[in-house]
Parts: structure tokens; sequence; C-alpha cells
């Protein structure tokens, strides 16, 4: 199957527990070396999607194709370049972090001075160099899920697979975790991300794909869904000198394209629906009717905003 640009592509895929259709007919692509954010409520599907990406749950209809290849009739082969993190890091006792480390290169098959290799510069990616003749069950949260990302990397996966990394982690640690997926990026890998922590997701994710009730609801780049969700809309918030009383609504109606949402003292809200170039005649009209504007802003939906406005909640 031709992928373009793609390094996944999800077609149709659906998952069914009993008479529960955790996944419905879900359909989203991922290009090369971006962020991209999968973000759902509680029960909403993005563990069994995910699952079945990393050949772990066999799908009822529909496929999924990493690098081309089917999860169905070819997972070895996708393994070999795929790493998937768990929400939940399992740890075994009396490990120090080396030996973790060099127990899951050799499930790998990794052995000799390429193992010594790759387990060092993993280490330097992750930060682990002082924690290596550390048990790993005295390690915190924050350290383990390094560490849990630092075995995910050993055998040099194009794709990453993490689910829920920066949950249970405290605001350091998720700045910390935040900025080694930036870095992974930069080395070119492409990051699977899901999360229900929206506030880390918006300044990093380069595409989204949102899903409720086993649907994907949205997906694309956080201004493409905005744009989509707008309706060719633009918002803007004005704040003026001296409230306007209730001269402002009369005298800016008359403008096509404009209607006012909320007006509160010296502050109102409005939303343009003509070109945004136009939107000057707003200020001109202000001006020659002698209100005097002390700030402007333009409402920009970040990834919270669109995540609300799209889901209700509701589990099945």
């Amino acid at each position: 199957m031709s992928l373009s640009g793609a390094i996944l592509q999800v077609r149709n895929l659906s998952v069914s527990f009993g008479k529960i259709k955790a996944v419905n007919n879900v359909n989203f692509d991922v290009e090369r070396g971006v962020i991209h954010g999968f973000i759902g409520p509680n029960g909403a599907g993005k563990t069994t999607t995910i699952r079945v990406i990393s050949t772990l749950q066999v799908p009822d209809e529909g496929g999924v194709w990493v690098n081309g290849q089917n999860v169905l009739t070819q997972p070895d082969s996708i393994r070999m370049n795929l790493g998937y993190m768990p929400d939940h890091v399992g740890v075994y006792a009396g490990l120090s972090v080396h030996e973790y480390l060099e127990f899951f290169a050799m499930t790998r098959r990794i052995y000799g001075a390429k193992k010594a290799s790759v387990i060092a510069d993993v280490v330097e990616l992750t930060d682990l160099g002082d924690l290596l003749d550390r048990e790993v069950e005295s390690l915190s949260k924050g350290m383990r899920q390094r560490m849990c990302l630092a075995q995910t990397l050993l055998h040099e996966p194009d794709l990453l697979i993490l689910d829920e990394p920066a949950s249970g982690l405290d605001p350091r640690a998720r700045i910390e975790f935040r900025d080694l997926i930036l870095e992974l990026r930069r080395l070119g890998k492409t990051v699977f991300l899901s999360s229900h922590i929206l506030s880390e997701l918006s300044p990093i994710c380069d595409s989204v794909s949102i899903i409720e009730k086993g649907r994907v609801v949205a997906h694309g780049s956080i201004d493409e869904i905005q744009t989509l969700m707008s309706q060719g809309k633009t918002s803007f918030d004005v704040t003026l000198l001296k409230d306007p009383g209730n001269e402002l609504e009369p005298l800016l109606s008359q403008l096509p394209g404009f209607m006012l949402v909320m007006i509160q003292g010296k502050k109102f809200r409005f939303e343009w629906t003509g070109d945004v170039e136009e939107v000057s005649k707003v200020w001109e009209l202000l001006s020659t009717n002698g209100f005097v504007i002390s700030g402007i802003s333009k409402k920009e939906d970040n990834l919270e905003n669109i995540f609300m406005s799209l889901t209700t909640g509701e589990v099945q």
C-alpha cells in the first residue's frame, strides 16, 4: 500500500468487546517526523487503537499500516521499527537501571559492542547517567518514565507510540519529558502521543486526532481544526477607554459581517464573518464616533477549548 508521506495509516478500524464497540470506523494518517497527539476522554478508545497499531490487538474490521506494512500480516517486521511505551511502566525486582536496559537490549537481539553503544546513546539522550547503578524499584515516577523511554529507543525505531507518558508526573518532570519529546522530533522520530493533559500537548503537537466514543471527531493540525470549527468566523476582544453604554451595538451592527457576542463595561467581543483584512472598518467606525480603543486581541482557540467544544465527555 502506498502511504505517500505517512508513516502510519489507519483505515476503517473497528474493535468490539462484546456489545461495546470500543473503536468504530476510525480513519487517520500520521506524517513522518511529527509529534501527533491522540486525544480523548477515558473510555474513548485511545488505548485499544494504540494496541492495534502496536500489533498487540487484532481488529474486527479495517486495517493499520506502519511504514507500508500491515499489522496483521507483517507484525514482526513492524515491531522492529516501532517503539511502544505503555501507560504503566513494569519493573523487575532487584534489577539496576543498567541491568534493565541490558535485558531489553538482549530481547531485541542486540549484543556485544553494539549493545554497549546503543545503551550509551539512550542513556545520554534520556539523562540517566547518574542512575545506572540505582535499583529500578527505588526510582521516582519521572525517572522510571525516562528509563522506560530509553528502553523503547534501544532498537532505534522510527515510530514511537507513547501512551499517557506524562500521567502522574510532577510539573518539573512533565516539562523535562516534554523537552525530551521535542528532541526526539528533532532527531527525526515520529511520536504518536496519547494524553489527557492537553496543556502539555498544545505547544508541541504538529497534528492531533480527537476521539470520543470510539469515533474520530476531528483530525488535522490545530490551526486546521480551529478553522473548520470557526466556519469562517473570527472573534475579537476589544477594550475601550470608556464605557460605550448603549451606543455600541446600533453603531457597529450596520457593518456587514459584524455580530456582537458580549459587552461588559468597557470590554466587548464580536465575531467577524467577512474578510479578516476588512475588520479595520470596525476600528475606523469606532474612531470616527469618538471611541478610543485601549486594547485589541484576536481570540485563539487552544487545544483545551477545541477539545471541550468537540466532545461531551460521554463514554460507551
